[in-house]
């Protein structure tokens, strides 16, 4: 038996939506504040692609996880991305962690189908 839009779950909704979801580079999952926490692997994949020793860019762009097991990227004052440039585009988008490359499969932010233009797209084919 199959809900109509209206009667469906947020979840299920948008597990209809990621079917039809294209990135748009709006850079809006960019701008949710919280944590990215990053491998070893992506540290230097990151460093590299940056030009940077693993010391440099740790120092310059990392910050020790609450948990103090992990590495996170630091943000902006505002919460965005310290990768995330004026232009809404990703600074290190050939390298960026899996974390950010799961957006929106692997997790999303509350109002994402409002927030995100190529959620907005996807959702209104529901």
């Amino acid at each position: 038996m199959s809900r109509s839009n209206n009667k469906m779950t947020r979840e299920e909704r948008r597990q209809k939506a990621l079917k039809h979801f294209e990135c748009r580079r709006c850079g809006n999952c960019c701008t949710w504040p919280g944590r990215v926490r990053i491998t070893a692997e992506e540290a230097d994949a990151i460093a590299a692609e940056l030009g940077l020793t693993v010391s440099e860019f740790t120092e310059c762009y990392t910050r020790l996880s609450a948990s103090r097991r992990d590495l996170e990227l630091t943000d902006h004052d505002d919460g965005s991305c310290i990768f995330l440039t004026e232009e809404k585009l990703c600074r290190i988008h050939n390298v960026k962690p899996e974390q950010c490359r799961g957006f929106p499969w692997k997790w999303d932010y509350p109002r994402s189908e409002e927030l995100c233009e190529g959620m907005r797209i996807a959702w209104k084919k529901t």
